[in-house]
């Protein structure tokens, strides 16, 4: 057949009444096997069930908040030590009330990141909403997990502005660590009520009169409020909620005072905006409500809100001490600020006081791979910001590595836990520069105190700091460090200390076994391997815990580090005086074994003004121009030998030292 009669054929009204019939016919075909599939399927038993629970599941009423008046309410969090089993107890909180459904797979429900499971630790807070029957009457527990290391302590401090009280968990086998110290006294400060709860009391070497000891003598809270229990097997985790429930005092609110929250945790959601973690002091929130930010006095209308049981359980109502969370068409991550105060439009009221600022005690640069990743770097950083406010953010460029920023930590896993989820959450290659800390120069010159517009400046970038010739004193940043560890370690542990600059200020057995250890340390000695070698010399069982102690003079003096006399600003680093040569020789080292050979030699120096400490050499990539020589005068070698040593001489003078950005990123990983 032609191809003009198949295009005649085509145009005619038989063929497409042909055309609609097969289309017809197939979606009956279609309709009929999906019917007959799922007829099949509804015989099934399991899957009957799982159908039906689907079809409920839409229908299902929310939970009614109104029932729960204030005196109802519990709102605590638990704190503890890293690995003293907070997220085990939650795990067993949320079983017990119904919040999840009993299998062997619950394990640390409320880590969600994929960095909190891969390094097993915990590093947000998270909330989760408990029903709880005591005495005939159901109560609502909002329990709030919490980090137990260090650097994440602003987490805990911003999650008990939402409690009336805290569950204190102790290792039975291990006893109070320096973290344990830490968090009872952030708790003792902000007022709360503490319940110690003693875990891992199935553990073999369980100790639990011993640690009811230590209670005692270092918080003065009586042996017999201690509570005994096992989160893994759920031994006596029943008691636990009674005590939240009899020894928590409810929050102080009414339902009746106009609405006010403190916002105290958030998040950034692709679909839905800003999604953030409110406490409602006061009054009460609804679907569809006009609120306005204290912060930005910008306007918003309530698209969602409800409980988190851990996951987003949506109601029409918050009311006064409840904790929940909400959704008001917040676009900008720059609009919801952590702390901030939520109210009516119509019913407008003082701000509350919010969060002190977390202080950065460690600085790092932060650039793209490439230059064309920068616009999606920066929204990356933007959303991880709003998710965790104690990051700090400064715009930066350097001549080698671009436009970056120089971002402030509150210490080394911090910065590592910052960098892995951007990687892991926002899919950002980034080049992370050698920590550093803040520095602060009191300046004698009249001109630049003029210049700055203060006598103190504070230096976070090592390629700014200025001259001695222009500075009367340099200050280095302190921090007071609480060393728990076993009486056997104790020699090895203050000869550590020592070694790293430091001062000791107290020392205190806690039991027969235990000590407890106070030193004055600068922040630099102690913020990159400190801990790692303390806990390597004390088998483990030593724990360490730092605050900030303010600013101290010191010897301080900037190193240059010169390729061919050239400095290159990126590895420019601040050392104190008495350890200059050492940090000068090691840095030269790993330069010379990153930086790829050139035709011509290299010179790495470790360089403090004009004197030069420390030197390694890259030997030049060499030609044999003898090879051709059989026999013969030695001059004719000797002057081959000479026009190439002039050559290299002259390449050397005029040739440019390429360092590529793979051996700026050895450098700096081996550094840290």
């Amino acid at each position: 057949m032609s191809y003009s009669l198949v295009k005649r054929w085509r145009g005619t009204t038989l063929f497409k009444c042909v055309k609609q019939f097969a289309l017809y016919d197939r979606k009956q075909h279609a309709c009929h096997l999906k019917s007959s599939v799922l007829r099949r399927l509804k015989r099934l038993p399991v899957v009957a069930g799982d159908l039906k629970m689907m079809s409920t599941q839409a229908d299902k009423e929310g939970i009614d908040v109104a029932k729960f008046p204030a005196d109802r309410i519990r709102n605590f969090c638990i704190i503890a030590h890293i690995d003293h089993g907070k997220s085990t107890l939650a795990d067993r909180l949320l079983e017990m009330t119904g919040a999840i459904a009993k299998t062997a797979k619950n394990m640390q429900v409320l880590d969600k990141l994929q960095v909190e499971r891969e390094r097993g630790i915990t590093i947000k807070a998270q909330t989760a909403s408990l029903l709880y029957n005591h005495q005939g009457q159901q109560h609502l527990l909002n329990l709030i997990d919490t980090p137990g290391h260090v650097d994440f302590s602003y987490e805990v401090s911003r999650s008990l502005s939402a409690c009336q009280g805290v569950l204190l968990i102790v290792d039975a086998n291990q006893g109070i660590q320096a973290q344990t110290v830490a968090n009872f006294y952030l708790a003792f400060e902000a007022q709360l009520a503490v319940i110690p709860v003693i875990n891992k009391i199935d553990l073999k070497n369980a100790d639990p009169e011993r640690v009811e000891a230590q209670i005692e003598k270092v918080f003065d809270i009586p042996a017999g409020e201690c509570i005994r229990i096992s989160a893994k097997l759920g031994t006596n985790v029943e008691k636990v909620l009674q005590a939240v429930v009899e020894r928590i005092p409810p929050p102080v609110a009414s339902v009746h005072d106009p609405f006010k929250a403190l916002v105290f945790d958030s998040n950034f959601d692709h679909y839905r905006g800003v999604v953030a973690n409110i406490a409602v002091f006061g009054g009460r929130v609804q679907k569809g409500d006009k609120i306005v930010s204290s912060h930005l006095g910008k306007t918003y209308e309530v698209n969602e809100l409800g409980l988190l049981r851990p996951d987003e359980h949506p109601t029409q109502k918050l009311f006064a001490g409840q904790v929940g969370y909400l959704i008001a068409g917040m676009k900008d991550v720059k609009e919801a600020q952590i702390g901030d105060t939520l109210y009516n439009q119509q019913q407008p009221v003082e701000a509350l006081p919010g969060f002190k600022p977390a202080k950065a005690m460690v600085f790092a640069g932060m650039y793209p791979m490439d230059q064309s990743e920068y616009p999606g770097l920066r929204s990356a950083i933007d959303k991880l910001t709003l998710n965790d406010s104690s990051v700090t953010v400064q715009r930066d460029s350097s001549l080698a590595l671009g436009a970056g920023w120089r971002l402030g930590f509150l210490g080394l896993l911090h910065m590592e836990v910052f960098n892995q989820r951007l990687e892991q959450e926002y899919n950002a290659s980034v080049i992370v520069t050698a920590p550093t800390v803040p520095y602060k120069a009191i300046l004698s010159s009249a001109k630049l105190i003029k210049e700055h517009g203060a006598e103190e400046i504070t230096i976070v970038n090592p390629a700014q700091f200025p001259d001695r010739s222009v500075v009367s004193e340099y200050l280095e940043p302190m921090v007071l460090g609480t060393i728990l560890a076993p009486d056997a370690y104790t020699g090895k542990v203050m000869a550590l200390c020592l070694n790293r600059r430091g001062t000791q200020r107290n020392m205190v057995y806690i039991d027969e076994q235990r000590v407890m250890m106070k030193y004055l340390f600068p922040l630099n000695e102690i913020v990159v391997d400190f801990y790692d070698q303390l806990k390597s010399m004390s088998s483990g069982y030593a724990s360490f815990d730092y605050e900030d102690a303010g600013y101290q003079a010191a010897d301080l003096i900037k190193m240059d580090f010169l390729l061919n006399g050239r400095p290159v600003e990126e590895l420019t680093t601040i050392v104190h005086k008495t350890r200059a040569y050492s940090a000068g020789k090691a840095m030269c080292e790993r330069l010379r074994d990153s930086i790829p050979r050139q035709m011509f030699e290299i010179a790495i120096q470790a360089a403090i003004g004009s004197k030069v400490l420390a030197r390694e050499t890259i030997k030049a990539y060499r030609k044999n121009v003898l090879a051709k020589c059989y026999g013969g005068d030695i001059t004719r070698k000797m002057k081959l030998l000479k026009r190439q040593a002039e050559g290299k001489k002259k390449m050397r003078r005029i040739g440019n030292v390429d360092v590529p950005k793979d051996a700026f990123i050895n450098v700096l990983k081996m550094n840290k």
